[in-house]
Parts: structure tokens; C-alpha cells; sequence
């Protein structure tokens, strides 16, 4: 808001800014809620992998196709889970951990979503949302979306360092009150009643949807635009 920072090398600061805060969340996370060590680590390997090997797959998708996809997908999980809330819909809620064949979805979906990664989607909501269906409670979702982001964000700043594509100063300072905010979240978090958690997860996911929807209507309108444009070349 304040043109501080170059657009261009926004991501990068972004990215490098938030690196050691999100460090520091998943290992906060990682010790005040209680998650089965299998479905924690399955997870973030798969986040991991995902991005890692999908990166070359997703990169050549249509950004505008996926947002649709994934807006219309998570707009429709945020539903089935408001039902859940109001007890329409048989739901679960409480396990730290899954096993079998939810523990194979989890995997599947979180490779999914480390590879979406490379296109800017991000994990959170979904990874939220993805925990609470599969009838867990969904404050288990944070150290498994923290511990997949601590890995995968110091690969992408280092990147960023290497091509001098973001702001030191700005950098600098989102680390340094990054830290401090994510011990004050990762209390409220913790004492947070599990019925305002499952609202909250809605809030963010639904909000999530929309955005992603949002940007695919504005990229639709901006081609429209530029269309003209080219013909009157």
C-alpha cells in the first residue's frame, strides 16, 4: 500500500521475509498439538515431492484453469463442512492422525497441493479444509501446513537471494516480527474452542475460494481488454 517495495520483487520478499517465521511455526506447532507422527510426516513428504516433481508438470498448466478449479473445488468443501457445523451432514472431527485408505488420500491430495505450489496456489486453506473431511481435527492441520512450508520455503529464497529479486530491508523486517506474532497465534490457536476452529476454517476457506475466482475473472477481463488493443495494432 505504501510503494515501499517494488511489485516485481514482492514474491521474493515474501517469500524470504516469511521463511524463518514459518520455520519457527512449525516447530511451535509441532510441540503444542498433538499429531500421529505417520500422518505428519507422510504429509510434508508429500508436499515436499510434489513440489519438487510436479514442478515441471503444473508450471505448464493454465494459472486462470486451475484457480477456477480449485476456487469452484474449495468452495464446495467449505459448503459440505458449514453443513457438517449445523450437524446436516454426518461428520467427524477429533482424530490426530488417519490411517489406510484416508491416510493414502491425504497423501495423494498434499502431493497435489505441493505441486500447485509452483503456481502460486497456496496450501493453507486447502490443506485445512482436506484435514477437517477427512475427520480430523482441524487444528492438526497447522504444524502439517507449517512443517510442508518450512521445507519448501528455503528452497524457493534461496532462489530469490541468488537473482536478487527482493527487498533486504523489507525482508528483514517481516522476519523480525514475524517471529514474535507466531508465538502469539500459536497460543491462541492452542486454546482456541474446537467449534470456533471449524468456523474459522470455513472463513478462511471460503474467503480463499473467492479470491482465487476473483483473480480468474480479472484475468478473463484483462485479456479482453488487451485483445482490442492488438487489433488496432
Amino acid at each position: 500500500m505504501t510503494r515501499n517495495v517494488d511489485d516485481r520483487v514482492i514474491p521474493g520478499t515474501l517469500n524470504v521475509g516469511h521463511t524463518l517465521p514459518t520455520t519457527a511455526q512449525a516447530l511451535i506447532y509441532t510441540t503444542l498439538i498433538q499429531v500421529d507422527v505417520t500422518t505428519l510426516f507422510s504429509m510434508i513428504a508429500a508436499s515436499i515431492l510434489g513440489s519438487w516433481l510436479g514442478a515441471g508438470v503444473v508450471a505448464r498448466w493454465p494459472k486462470r484453469n486451475v484457480q477456477i478449479g480449485m476456487g469452484v473445488a474449495l468452495f464446495v468443501a467449505a459448503t459440505i463442512f458449514f453443513m457438517q457445523q449445523l450437524q446436516l451432514f454426518p461428520s467427524g472431527g477429533t482424530d490426530i492422525g488417519v490411517s489406510g485408505i484416508r491416510l493414502v488420500v491425504a497423501v495423494v491430495v498434499n502431493f497435489a497441493l505441493g505441486a500447485l505450489m509452483t503456481l502460486g496456489i497456496g496450501l493453507y486453506a486447502p490443506c485445512m479444509i482436506l484435514v477437517s473431511l477427512l475427520g480430523m481435527n482441524p487444528t492438526v492441520a497447522f504444524p502439517i501446513m507449517m512443517g510442508s512450508c518450512a521445507f519448501l520455503m528455503p528452497v524457493g529464497s534461496l532462489r530469490f537471494i541468488r537473482e536478487k529479486s527482493y527487498s533486504p530491508r523489507a525482508a528483514l523486517g517481516l522476519a523480525i516480527g514475524g517471529v514474535p506474532a507466531v508465538l502469539l497465534a500459536a497460543y491462541i490457536v492452542k486454546t482456541l474452542d474446537l467449534y470456533y476452529v471449524r468456523w474459522l476454517v470455513i472463513v478462511v476457506v471460503i474467503y480463499t475460494s473467492i479470491s482465487m475466482l476473483w483473480s480468474a475473472y480479472r484475468s478473463v477481463s484483462a485479456g479482453s481488454i488487451l485483445e482490442p488493443r492488438r487489433a488496432g495494432m
